[in-house]
């Protein structure tokens, strides 16, 4: 597809994966609609979208207030004329063993990361129904299909955004509507290592990939209507190792966190 004259909205799109998918939306000739708290951030990142697409717009919400989604999404597609692409990015981790996780955290996680888009998701789909067209990608991870340790609620949230979005692509087959998630592993650039109420990293940051990786995915899905795409790609066959065999994978992750945390 083209995205000339085409409008995207992008939440999380104050800075990491967000604000880089965003611009790379723009510089593809998108008008691009941004959705994140942080108005300063996402200014900033309005005016590098507005050399590219000068009719593009933002709002500064947040969208764990799931009550005010449908009224942004009513703001989004008068805004831009309609919604042809949206980019589910908004979220949050919770980096800690279950033994520590409270019930309240784990629902803050499910609210943010996977309701949120969901209700933005069924606000914006009556229009792109009704225009005959529309792309709906959502931003996973490779905690979607992996499980890693420490992430219990984050890969949670992940796997139920995969799970709605499978189901959706079927249940959308025919209507114009295509449907595509993006499944990160570690990406640079990104704020999700460095929120404070979250443990350290277990995982070595220095295979981090740049953001600009996951937005080339992101057009890439858009392009050829792919359901799913790994960052990077060789995850997909870690994906369906672990599918072939779950008992083996988890016996693995087992023994490789115990070795992390040898003295």
């Amino acid at each position: 597809m083209t995205l000339e004259g085409r409008s995207a909205l992008v939440t999380g799109a104050s800075s990491g994966i967000g604000a880089v998918v965003a611009e790379a939306l723009a510089a593809a000739g998108a008008r691009v609609g941004l959705v994140a708290r942080r108005k300063d951030r996402l200014e900033q990142v309005l005016a590098r979208c507005r050399e590219h697409a000068p009719d593009s717009t933002m709002w500064a919400a947040d969208l764990s207030d799931l009550d005010a989604i449908a009224d942004l999404a009513a703001d989004a597609e008068r805004a831009l004329g309609g919604v042809d692409v949206l980019v589910n990015n908004a979220g949050m981790p919770k980096r800690r063993r279950v033994q520590d996780l409270s019930p309240a955290e784990a629902e803050d996680v499910m609210r943010l990361n996977y309701l949120s888009p969901v209700r933005l998701t069924l606000a914006l789909l009556p229009g792109m129904i009704r225009r005959g067209r529309g792309n709906l990608v959502a931003m996973g991870s490779v905690a979607a299909r992996l499980g890693p340790p420490h992430e219990a609620a984050y890969a949670a949230s992940k796997a139920a955004l995969t799970a709605f979005w499978e189901s959706m692509a079927v249940d959308l087959d025919g209507t114009g509507v295509r449907v595509h998630v993006v499944q990160p592993a570690l990406i640079a650039g990104t704020e999700l290592f460095t929120l404070p109420g979250n443990e350290e990293p277990i995982s070595d940051l220095s295979d981090a990939l740049p953001p600009q990786e996951v937005a080339a995915a992101v057009l890439d899905v858009l392009a050829t209507g792919r359901f799913e795409q790994y960052v990077p790609g060789w995850f997909s066959e870690m994906a369906s190792g672990k599918a072939a065999d779950v008992d083996a994978f988890v016996a693995g992750v087992k023994e490789w966190t115990r070795d992390r945390f040898q003295p």
